[in-house]
């Protein structure tokens, strides 16, 4: 029986030219995401907005499939070019609610819109670049009505456990970003006490950048939005200037004509990861992080990113020059991310011990180049 990674890796032509281990970034998208926006252009250039009707069948197809990829129903779903969308979003329904809740390793995508809405934002510590749900729980953390995180942290790879910080919550709301998991670990909002997440498409889903999604649990669709578009109401072929009913559900956010190649992007994309199983997507990326982790440890790198329960697809680990051992790295067709301690590494399913192979003899050669290149030379006659 075939490996189903090593039919999979055939389905990423970058695969074929590098080695890439930075999904954390940007992920290469398989031929299927550009063969669904082909599909999409070609019709648009033969027919112009002759297939209107059914490029909206097809928008609504996607959205039940990536309902169910996270655990949410339709009109909880709405489709965002990119996390930060969806987050400023979110931000608006909960801003009257009073003080929010973060940490320190967010990226700001996460926390900014609080801060710019005037919200008190407070961030807890992550000691040894640790951070757990039970960290968030009221008896401990600083009072707050909502928690705003991210599901696995960009700066090391730190995964919280949401279903039980969705447990601990209690009355306060729970946004999450979800950019560094999605398409990679499994996610089931409804019944995990999320009340908002946002992803972008463009990393770990494989689907390119602008086809984001946007969760709203019911409890914050009762709340009335900020802004709107000619798209939100219930009738908006009526044309009415002066009065108007909003949709019910998360299309209401979708203010404007819909962005047909980004949605049938990740409606691609989202078929394809189903096609391989999110059990088994998860439980790959997760070996393949600590065959990873092994190997650069008994190679004498140290790894600043958590195992155990909070390990995840991306692998920090020290190095001396970031900036210089990223550019070795990428002269040996090894691609990954520059942070300030080290290197990101990240591991999806369609890498394999090749590409680890590859990337720890890269580090470790630089680490030998960057040695005897500090080494003094001999005192002539000494």
């Amino acid at each position: 029986m075939a490996d189903p990674w090593s039919e999979a890796r055939r389905d990423f032509p970058a695969l074929a030219r590098c080695t890439y281990l930075n999904a954390a970034s940007g992920s290469p998208t398989p031929v299927q995401v550009r063969q669904a926006v082909e599909r999409f252009y070609r019709e648009a250039e033969e027919g112009g907005d002759a297939h209107w009707e059914d490029w909206i069948e097809r928008r609504e197809q996607v959205r039940a499939r990536v309902a169910a990829f996270v655990g949410a129903t339709p009109e909880e779903v709405a489709f965002v070019p990119n996390t930060s969308t969806g987050i400023n979003l979110l931000a608006d329904l909960v801003a009257d609610d009073g003080p929010v809740l973060s940490d320190e390793l967010e990226f700001p995508t996460v926390t900014l819109p609080f801060v710019h809405r005037g919200l008190d934002v407070g961030f807890l510590t992550a000691p040894g670049g640790l951070l757990r749900a039970e960290d968030f729980a009221a008896e401990r953390a600083p009072a707050a009505a909502t928690l705003a995180v991210s599901h696995v942290q960009f700066s090391n790879g730190c995964r919280l456990d949401l279903q039980a910080l969705g447990r601990l919550k209690g009355p306060r709301s729970l946004i999450v970003s979800a950019s560094q998991s999605a398409g990679a670990f499994r996610l089931d909002v409804g019944a995990w006490g999320v009340d908002g997440l946002a992803a972008a498409g463009h990393k770990w889903m494989c689907a390119g950048y602008g086809a984001g999604f946007l969760y709203i649990s019911r409890r914050l669709l009762e709340r009335r939005p900020r802004t709107m578009g000619w798209l939100s109401v219930e009738r908006p072929f009526a044309f009415d200037n002066r009065s108007y009913r909003l949709l019910p559900g998360a299309r209401r956010t979708e203010l404007g004509c819909p962005a047909f190649p980004g949605i049938f992007a990740l409606g691609a994309a989202v078929e394809y990861l189903d096609g391989l199983g999110r059990d088994a997507i998860e439980q790959r990326v997760l070996a393949l992080n600590a065959q990873l982790t092994g190997r650069l440890q008994a190679a004498g790198f140290a790894v600043l990113s958590p195992g155990g329960p909070q390990r995840s697809g991306e692998t920090l680990v020290a190095v001396a020059d970031p900036r210089g051992a990223t550019a070795f790295l990428e002269q040996r067709g090894v691609l990954v991310t520059r942070k300030r301690e080290g290197l990101r590494v990240a591991t999806h399913f369609y890498n394999d011990e090749r590409d680890l192979e590859a990337c720890c003899q890269a580090l470790s050669d630089w680490r030998a180049q960057a040695s005897t290149a500090l080494t003094p030379a001999p005192r002539p006659g000494g």
